[in-house]
């Protein structure tokens, strides 16, 4: 395999198996775009919705759990950053890893990230449906479900610009929801809506860690998943006007204001409402919280929100994915007629990653506690898998830029190497957890199944692609 590395207009290389597939997509987004992809990609449906069986879960020390799961998440972006910003390419980690480890790195990461993508899509589609369906009850649920999904991959399809401006608006909608909902949080807090709620939700109801380690487990699993997402802004770099820096910046941004956003909405949820309130669980921490604080028609508010959210991961996803099987397929590592770009849009990839995510839909109305359980466990576990294999390529790729080309290295991670290390660390932690209970057995060996599939299959290429060099020689 060709490990050439070619110079991009802005002087930054990019690491790619055939430039001329890479340079065929347009490159419509713009900063703004990258900006908000990177704030808007996580924030979801998990954070509005999800986090509350997190609360129901660990209690008020989901606080604590957001802080480690957070820092590990901002690590890993850093490394994201530094890795794309230096070298921006579409398929971004997986090229990284596939250049740095190997071709069973490259196919496993990318393989499992656009598993991941299109189960997202399934789930976000079938969430989104059933609202829509609570609102408009003569349409049902899978019409529903079929119209979003036409229209995101109709868009998907056009051009890269209007993916761009669909995540713009859908994400401004979400930070602006975060941000208001932080204002009226800290004002009840302090007293503004009725009496201050003082330490006492935090400290009574079973103290600040009622379910013990067990529900830290739980809430822990929980959390991970929320963060599932926020690579595609590195995807997304290499289709901007200028790669390197505009991802670097995207990166800077994100960094701190995801902190802000999750453990910042978190402490405000456990401070204001009581962590074993039913309504946590069933209709959402945002919307238990504004209903204390007598805000009026919270429930159909935060309903549009929690389905714009949907709606903003479904054509993410969309694009993920259908970016992600562009690039691997380039790399000789999937059926070639997905490279197949047509007006600077990858369309073969982008049908066929719709194709997969409305079959999942079909089996999760046929099988919703098999077979789509089972690709749904998997997928949730393809995260970890894939930010294990970014700290093990930005390790590599980290010692040979410094070494090769460091004026590349815009982006740097912070306490190289041991920060990197640490966050292994953490990954491989999270596993252990997992292994704990009989469900995270089982979902944690379903993932290696798939890995080792991935990984033989990306093993026995690199081998060909040895005796092909040999005997060309």
């Amino acid at each position: 395999m060709s490990r050439t590395i070619t110079r991009s207009t802005e002087g930054s290389p990019h690491a790619v198996q055939n430039g001329e597939s890479e340079s065929a997509l347009s490159h419509g987004l713009k900063q703004r775009h990258l900006s908000m992809i990177a704030l808007g990609g996580v924030i979801g449906a998990g954070l509005f919705v999800g986090s509350g069986v997190g609360i129901a879960a660990a209690g008020p020390a989901i606080v604590l759990l957001f802080v480690g799961t957070g820092a590990l998440v901002m690590l890993i972006m850093r490394m994201l950053g530094e890795m794309s910003a230096a070298r921006p390419s579409t398929g971004s980690f997986s090229v990284h890893a596939e250049e740095e480890l190997g071709v069973w790195a490259g196919a496993t990461s990318g393989w499992m990230y656009w598993l991941m993508l299109c189960a997202g899509v399934a789930a976000e589609a079938t969430a989104a449906g059933k609202i829509m369906h609570t609102w408009v009850p003569f349409i049902p649920d899978y019409g529903w479900v079929a119209i979003f999904m036409v229209l995101f991959c109709a868009s998907n399809l056009t051009a890269v610009k209007n993916f761009g401006e669909f995540e713009f608006w859908f994400s401004a909608i979400k930070v602006t929801t975060i941000v208001a909902f932080l204002v009226l949080g800290v004002l009840g807090i302090l007293g503004v809506f009725g009496s201050p709620p003082g330490t006492g939700n935090l400290t009574d109801h079973g103290g600040f860690f009622p379910t013990g380690a067990a529900g830290l487990a739980s809430g822990l699993l929980i959390t991970i998943s929320g963060f599932a997402g926020l690579e595609t802004v590195t995807i997304a770099a290499a289709e901007s006007d200028h790669p390197s820096r505009n991802v670097a910046r995207a990166v800077r941004t994100a960094v701190w204001r995801i902190a802000i956003f999750y453990i910042g909405s978190m402490a405000v949820v456990v401070t204001l409402v009581p962590w074993n309130n039913p309504k946590v669980a069933t209709d959402g921490p945002y919307v238990t919280v504004l209903d204390r604080l007598g805000i009026p028609a919270a429930g159909t508010i935060m309903q549009i929100v929690v389905l714009v959210a949907l709606l903003s991961a479904m054509n993410a996803n969309i694009y993920g994915s259908s970016r992600m099987a562009y690039s691997l397929v380039t790399r000789g590592q999937g059926p070639r007629f997905l490279s197949k770009v047509s007006r600077g849009v990858p369309a073969p990839a982008v049908l066929a990653s719709c194709a997969f995510g409305f079959v999942a839909v079909i089996l999760g109305m046929i099988w919703p506690t098999t077979v789509f359980a089972w690709l749904l466990s998997i997928a949730g576990c393809s995260v970890l898998v894939v930010w294990s294999i970014v700290c093990l390529t930005q390790l590599k790729m980290r010692r040979r830029l410094e070494r090769e080309a460091p004026e590349l290295l815009s982006v740097r991670m912070w306490g190289f190497p041991y920060l990197t290390w640490l966050t292994l660390a953490g990954i491989l932690g999270v596993f252990a957890v997992m292994a704990t209970s009989t469900d995270g057995r089982h979902q944690l060996l379903g993932t290696a199944v798939v890995v080792a599939a991935l990984a033989g299959a990306g093993h026995l290429k690199q081998r060909r692609d040895r005796r092909a060099a040999v005997t060309s020689s």
